[in-house]
């Protein structure tokens, strides 16, 4: 959210009829509903209730930043919501180059170096092999630097 409030003050232009992509990536199930060795056992009403979970998450935190959207952003701005599910690394590599963006802005979880050595990092992934110009936004450690301007 920071990223997109950061996005909305800095990038969106108010003259331009720009084009604002949300993307929400959902990570891909690590459950299934018979045993094949790849993932953990469960009835096909808890991967329905984990799914439907899922969805819900996935639908307050885009309801969230279009309001966001509305509230800061102009009204020439169109929003577009896209909602995947998949390895973020490479789902949003895939949206950035099948819309053609013009530049990929994304927020950083802001991992120390051990935890992105195990986990790897989205944004430096995403950096390395996106097309188009990427800003990562980091968001501000102390909460009066928290404005988001320049």
């Amino acid at each position: 959210m920071y990223a997109l409030s950061w996005c909305l003050k800095n990038i969106i232009s108010q003259c331009c009829k720009d084009t604002l992509f949300l993307l929400y990536v959902r990570s891909a199930q690590a459950f299934h509903s018979s045993l094949d060795g790849t993932g953990y056992l469960f009835s096909s009403d808890v991967l329905a209730t984990v799914d439907k979970y899922s969805n819900d998450v996935a639908n307050c935190i885009i309801e969230k930043a279009k309001r966001m959207c509305r509230e800061k952003g102009d009204d020439e701005v169109k929003v577009e919501v896209i909602i995947e599910s998949g390895d973020p690394r490479d789902v949003i590599c895939r949206v950035a180059e099948n819309i053609n963006a013009d530049v990929l802005v994304m927020g950083s979880h802001g991992y120390g170096l051990i935890q992105r050595a195990l986990l790897g990092s989205v944004s430096n992934h995403c950096a390395q092999n996106v097309k188009c110009p990427v800003l990562i936004v980091k968001k501000p450690k102390s909460s009066s630097s928290a404005t988001g301007t320049k």
